[in-house]
């Protein structure tokens, strides 16, 4: 019998493991996804967990495959997609160990495969970059655990893997920025792509490094920080998970009305 799942969380540097279930080895038209797909059920719901890097972290960020990862998880039959990722502080009051649940999203990568659709005129709505609901239920479990969360902020995604200079961190947050990181675009939109609803939480684990004085980042403090927010973290994502709406019955769903696909979605 297929495996199948309803929800599905994508883990970011330092998020490795989830769940206590059933590991699957995936294909799809765009090769393997990053690591076998862990699936387990979350207060009735059967969850997919998916570690963006791999488990062993082997997949820098503009080497993942974004689109496996996503056709994979909705070949499962998943609709809804959490997507925990650690990031930089563009503004100073905004700490190492604070939580956003951002609204907005910047594109400054470069090179990323970041369609399905070359085929055709597919142009799909991408105004509102995450899902509402998924918005929700995230602050209401961090709000759940006393765990303070950012309602709202705009992610400012580069290419990397190397870090910020002091310049381009002073220019993304004079452009709007909140947080930087390096994972959250092409995966958003390829959700969207996808009809799946998308939301993430994201940790701040340094202030980049034109927001102050001194030390650059440095992955070691990143993963530091990570490490030591992760059960946080992790009680977030359960408790959102438990408190996801069943039907997808937001905008996200809707994305693909009225357009012609050159090919069938899973």
């Amino acid at each position: 019998m297929a495996p199948t799942a309803d929800i599905a969380v994508i883990g970011g540097s330092g998020l490795y493991a989830l769940l206590d279930g059933t590991a699957h080895e995936l294909e799809t038209p765009y090769g393997p996804p990053s690591d076998a797909v862990t699936i387990a059920e979350v207060a009735g719901r059967r969850v997919a967990f998916l570690p963006r890097h791999g488990r062993d972290h082997r997949h820098p960020p503009h080497l993942i495959p974004y689109r496996a990862n996503l056709w994979a998880l909705r070949s499962l039959g998943v609709r809804q997609v959490l997507a925990p990722c650690a990031v930089g502080g563009l503004r100073p009051e905004l700490g190492p160990g604070t939580f956003v649940v951002p609204d907005q999203l910047i594109d400054r990568t470069s090179g990323r495969a970041q369609t399905y659709y070359d085929q055709g005129a597919v142009h799909v709505p991408f105004a509102d970059p995450y899902c509402p609901n998924g918005r929700r239920a995230l602050l209401a479990a961090a709000a759940g655990r006393d765990v303070t969360a950012v309602d709202g902020g705009t992610v400012v995604v580069v290419e990397g893997p190397r870090f910020s200079t002091r310049a381009e961190s002073r220019w993304y947050a004079s452009i709007g920025g909140t947080v930087v990181n390096m994972t959250g675009h092409p995966e958003a939109v390829l959700a969207r792509e996808l009809a799946l609803c998308y939301s993430s939480i994201a940790l701040i684990t340094d202030l980049d490094a034109g927001v102050q004085a001194g030390e650059s980042v440095t992955q070691d403090e990143v993963f530091r920080v990570f490490a030591a927010n992760t059960d946080r973290l992790r009680g977030v994502l359960l408790d959102a998970l438990a408190a996801l709406p069943a039907a997808q019955d937001c905008v996200c769903g809707h994305a693909l009305d009225g357009i012609t696909l050159p090919f069938p979605l899973p």
